[in-house]
């Protein structure tokens, strides 16, 4: 896991200052290594976080000739087996990202779909400069122009203030700079099927989920689980339990929150080392500035459960530096609570698809900058593509909910008997409303903002118009961090108020 950078089009090695400044701004991202190219056509840069080849996975990496090299942030969780079937290839590291490369030398940009895992890369063939994002965009990757070069870095304040304006790099997508052209190479899966088997359904669900969390234990570093409390993540630290001995465990709250005590439950009931942090109003307070430093977002429901993100990435980063969490689970299995209020397959299904597709910017972004604030890296088994493409593609019947059946069935069902009864049937529930800090900044702002304040200053842009008083106590924080001109098209926002808090944009 790192944070990479990159400098395309002629003059590029001209910018070295420039690629140190912006590797720099992500050296939370890379504390072990740093590695820098400069071409008359490119620059790269990378800063390391050792997962896999501790020793001799040095950024870039090189062909044996030199020629062909790249930069990449991410884990491939099939490289044993691509490094099986490129045996004609001489490997000079044991690092998963070298598979892609040689993968590359066989056969280009088809290559793209085979990689299974999480990544955004540049690889440079002495020709070309091809820059490759993940098909869900878990990990992260944005672009900004300036003096007819293309720049590409991990995180926006890599960008902020090196470029004229800052776009997210499309989610699927791959970049060629001899074409000019963004090529989409992945699309989520929309087809349904009619089945009825409840018992070959679930069975599945288990086993490929099962299959999604042993291909993420794949570390040559200590590795735990975030533990809520809740189905999703303690679904996740019970199939890692099975192939961990130890496993560490990690939650946080404030007193009384409800995800303490639950998370002790499945933790003593799975046998885990774990650890937990009691975190207090105050520190919520001190530590928001920074959170939403890292967060890149003033969206205030990302930011709410960012914050209780942020305590449990620090206390883990003391014992892990890999972390597995849940997210993806209610996307997939129509988990959030506005669910409830539809009645119509086909309804359900689109809405699952569109905000599995936006995820890229929401959870996903909040899981990876704050865990990468604390030199983590946060891996997410539910969405694995395999398993992604067989939930979406269940008859979206069997995940309509009613005041006779849960939200989730299929998923508590598939894995009866891997937890407590009183964990399986505990109903979805806020990460901040579970640590107990959801409504602590709302009552804040309240004070703190007056109404006449808000009419002044709720449209500070013309394609910004702030809901709340507490958006724009958020807004103000990340305007004095980043004010890069049409930035807004970068940043994720859930969708508006004909939903319930928990819907996504």
């Amino acid at each position: 896991m790192c944070g990479i950078v990159a400098i395309c089009g002629h003059g590029a090695g001209r910018y070295a200052a420039t690629v140190d400044d912006m590797l720099a701004c992500l050296a939370h991202r890379g504390p072990d290594d740093q590695g820098v190219l400069l071409k008359e056509d490119v620059a790269l840069g990378q800063k390391r976080l050792s997962i896999m080849d501790v020793a001799g996975g040095h950024q870039p990496i090189f062909t044996g000739d030199r020629r062909k090299c790249i930069v990449c942030n991410g884990e491939i969780y099939n490289h044993p087996a691509l490094k099986k079937q490129l045996s004609g290839h001489k490997f000079r590291t044991n690092s998963d990202t070298e598979s892609i490369l040689h993968l590359f030398e066989e056969e280009g940009k088809a290559s793209l779909p085979r990689l299974d895992g999480m990544f955004a890369f540049v690889l440079y063939d002495g020709r070309d400069i091809l820059v490759a994002r993940d098909p869900l965009g878990i990990k992260p990757l944005y672009q900004g122009s300036k003096d007819n070069l293309l720049f590409f870095a991990s995180e926006i304040k890599a960008l902020e203030g090196v470029v004229d304006s800052i776009r997210e790099f499309p989610a699927g997508h791959y970049y060629s700079s001899k074409t000019g052209d963004y090529t989409r190479y992945y699309q989520i899966p929309r087809h349904t099927r009619e089945e009825q088997d409840i018992d070959t359904i679930t069975a599945t669900i288990r086993k490929k989920l099962t299959r999604a969390v042993e291909k993420r234990l794949m570390s040559d570093v200590p590795l735990g689980v975030f533990l809520s409390g809740g189905i999703d993540s303690s679904i996740i630290a019970s199939v890692a339990r099975r192939y961990l001995d130890p496993l560490s465990s990690f939650s946080v709250g404030m007193a009384g929150s409800p995800d303490l005590g639950y998370a002790r439950r499945v933790a003593e009931f799975l046998g885990t080392d774990h650890h937990e942090y009691v975190y207090t109003q105050d520190e919520v307070l001190e530590i928001l500035p920074e959170v939403i430093y890292h967060l890149e977002s003033y969206d205030p429901p990302l930011v709410r459960s960012a914050i209780p993100t942020f305590f449990v990435s620090r206390l883990a980063s003391k014992y892990v530096k890999v972390i597995l969490t849940g997210e993806g689970s209610d996307e997939l299995f129509a988990g959030y609570r506005y669910f409830e209020d539809i009645d119509e397959e086909k309804t359900l299904h689109d809405e699952s698809v569109r905000i599995v597709s936006g995820l890229h910017n929401l959870n996903l972004q909040r899981v990876d900058r704050i865990t990468m604030a604390h030199s983590l890296e946060g891996r997410v088994p539910f969405l694995d593509l395999d398993f992604v493409a067989y939930v979406l593609a269940i008859d979206p019947r069997l995940k309509l909910s009613d005041e006779d059946t849960m939200e989730k069935w299929l998923l508590r069902k598939a894995f009866s008997g891997y937890l407590p009864d009183e964990v399986l049937s505990r109903t979805k529930m806020e990460f901040a409303d579970g640590c107990g800090s959801s409504q602590l900044i709302t009552r804040y702002v309240e004070e703190a903002i007056s109404d006449a304040e808000f009419q002044a200053e709720r449209q500070p842009a013309e394609h910004i118009q702030l809901a709340s008083k507490e958006e724009l106590y958020y807004f103000r924080i990340f305007q004095s961090f980043f004010r890069t001109p049409g930035l807004h098209q970068a940043i994720g926002r859930w969708r508006g108020s004909h939903l319930k808090d928990d819907s996504r944009a």
